[in-house]
């Protein structure tokens, strides 16, 4: 069982990419380019730990895409 207060391996992992990316290039990545990074092949298992840190408050968006994502504060 996990704890709601950890993130799991994955999520760090995707929290890390989003945080170096926006260091490299100045923007967030795409659902696809978090995806290479972290070895996860589906969008869809992407969309959903992003979900997830959403819903947690670790990162925010300002539309509907997942490319304008922001990391919270």
């Amino acid at each position: 069982m996990t704890r709601p207060d950890v993130l799991s391996d994955r999520q760090e992992a995707i929290l890390a990419t989003i945080r170096d990316w926006i260091a490299e290039t100045g923007e967030s990545p795409s659902v696809r380019q978090i995806g290479e990074r972290v070895g996860l092949s589906s969008t869809s298992s992407v969309a959903y730990q992003l979900g997830r840190l959403e819903a947690r408050g670790l990162i925010s968006r300002t539309g509907h895409r997942w490319r304008s994502c922001r990391l919270s504060t």
